[in-house]
């Protein structure tokens, strides 16, 4: 079996969408806001989540 924990993950590509903002309204900007803070909160879940994961396999591996 290969130890593939070694290798190089490939970069998974950000989608970010760059629009122009001049046209949007106060409104649409914040509510573009919103959205990307739900995002992030989403993002900061997942990466508590994977740190819960791999401390729970170091503990138990004591490592």
């Amino acid at each position: 079996m290969f130890d593939t924990e070694d290798r190089p993950r490939p970069k998974t590509a950000l989608t970010v969408e760059a629009v122009p903002l001049d046209p949007l309204s106060v409104e649409d900007l914040e509510a573009r806001i919103a959205s990307c803070r739900e995002e992030i909160a989403r993002c900061e879940a997942e990466i508590a989540k994977k740190h819960a994961h791999r401390n729970a396999a170091d503990a138990f591996f004591k490592r």
